[in-house]
């Protein structure tokens, strides 16, 4: 057998492997970060992914005004400058790519990100494919169909890309939305809702780019009665996944309303479970920490949700471990053929994984129904964020840089919460990945002044009038 022929054996070999071994090694490294406590069976960082990702100083501007508002109050003091967001993205990915291996997902994040021009936000999108990332844009859906065709189409017609991915934040805490500046329910934003997830159906129908919408909502005291209902109305409007943030004291302080801390983590579960029709058994699949994240994925037939896995059946925990054990990492950036390839590696090793599949797939049909499966039914995520106050990050954070643990519990709860932290930022200059959290309340007050130097608006009163303060809830 000739040296050629020996080279594309081993080729084919290595890139039909499970796991690819950039992947594994990241992982490894991911594993052995978390703290002894979240290395559950049903953990999947550090075995599926590495963690979340997100962007941070790239353009912290936004034109709406929020409460609460998670963006420091120098924010909207900064000008939306490309080339600046064009050169951080690739910086900051560049870092993740280097310390998380390849094939994770991404958020451009950190303000509104249909202020950039659609050139200069689709050059950023393609810098974060460029490090083997699956980007996804956030926004508050007040976005015309012109942007989106220009962000997402070529002069000469061809597509930009074939997937975008965009998380929409709608709820009635945001003030300035263009036909509703200042809603009073959650009920009154469905139209907005409805037409945002129509012009990405219109995208796809006129110009051949599929999308992956996420629904994004905080959640107070005001308006968690209403969580229930926000799904009921929008589950059929397009969205493949439905985020909700409880309200926490962090950013912008001039925009606190009332006792956000009134509700618990149980409480505003109870309503999404309400909402969707079912039990969600977050504790069969585990991001991070169950006290910042739960999550839990399925299909919707229309009336109600039905997970994948359920937490209380003995036999979909072993499916979730043997799933877990024979497909670590995931399949992003993997042509169908070499996943194909990979699938099947993996059952010849474990020829128990068909049977087990079988099984799991079984399971789900009878819990769905034949007439909703025959009817159509379409993937769902549910997942809670939830971000804490910046009273107990700070000085959280200080105590594990100095290596210290805190006496208060609540301080010393944080620092337990910052360990496992599945949503971070990148400092190449410090070479650290950041929880999210510390990024907020810690490190973007002082990242926004610096940028407010560097890149001031060019009009000095525009810059003091950017995002006027809301006047206090009646």
């Amino acid at each position: 057998m000739g040296p050629a022929i020996l080279r594309r054996l081993r080729a084919l070999e290595r890139a039909t492997r499970i796991v690819d071994p950039e992947v594994e090694a990241a992982l490894a490294r991911r594993w052995a970060e978390l703290p002894e406590r979240v290395r559950t069976p049903a953990q999947i960082v550090g075995r599926r992914m590495t963690g979340c990702e997100g962007t941070h100083g790239v353009f912290p501007r936004c034109n709406l005004a929020c409460t609460p508002c998670y963006h420091s109050k120098d924010a909207n003091r900064v000008r939306v400058d490309g080339p600046h967001t064009i050169a951080e993205v690739d910086r900051q990915l560049a870092h993740f790519r280097a310390r998380r291996g390849p094939g994770q997902y991404a958020q451009l994040i950190g303000g509104e990100a249909s202020l950039l021009d659609p050139d200069d936000h689709a050059a950023a999108l393609e810098r974060m494919w460029a490090h083997d990332r699956v980007p996804m844009s956030f926004t508050h859906g007040d976005v015309d169909y012109d942007y989106l065709v220009r962000l997402t189409v070529r002069p000469d017609g061809r597509p930009r890309f074939r997937l975008v991915s965009f998380a929409a934040h709608f709820d009635s805490t945001m003030l300035g939305r263009r036909g509703i500046e200042r809603p009073t329910s959650e009920r009154e934003l469905n139209p907005f809702r409805a037409e945002w997830c129509a012009k990405f159906e219109r995208l796809r129908r006129e110009h051949g780019v599929r999308s992956y919408l996420a629904h994004n909502m905080t959640v107070t005291p005001a308006n968690v009665g209403e969580v229930a209902d926000v799904i009921r109305a929008c589950r059929s409007m397009g969205f493949r996944l439905f985020s909700f943030q409880p309200a926490a004291f962090v950013g912008h302080q001039a925009r606190w309303r009332g006792a956000y801390r009134a509700l618990t983590d149980d409480d505003v579960w109870a309503e999404i479970e309400r909402g969707a029709g079912s039990r969600l058994p977050y504790r069969a699949i585990q991001l991070g920490d169950l006290r910042c994240n739960r999550a839990v994925w399925g299909i919707d037939t229309g009336e109600r949700f039905v997970p994948v896995l359920d937490d209380e059946d003995p036999r979909d925990l072993a499916a979730r471990d043997a799933f877990f054990a024979a497909f670590p990492g995931n399949f992003l950036f993997v042509s169908r053929p070499l996943m194909a390839a990979r699938v099947l590696r993996a059952a010849l090793r474990r020829p128990s994984l068909a049977p087990t599949a079988l099984g799991v797939g079984w399971r789900l049909a009878r819990r769905t129904g034949l007439r909703p499966l025959l009817g159509g039914v379409r993937p769902m995520t549910f997942v809670m964020h939830n971000f804490m106050d910046a009273a107990v990050v700070g000085p959280a954070w200080e105590l594990l840089r100095e290596g210290r643990t805190s006496d208060d519990p609540a301080i010393r709860a944080a620092q337990e919460r910052l360990e496992a932290c599945a949503y971070s930022m990148a400092h190449p200059e410090s070479d650290e990945l950041v929880p999210a959290c510390v990024q907020h309340a810690v490190l973007d007050p002082e990242a926004n002044r610096a940028l407010a130097r560097l890149l001031p608006l060019h009009d000095r009163s525009a810059a003091l009038d950017a995002a006027p303060e809301p006047t206090p809830a009646a």
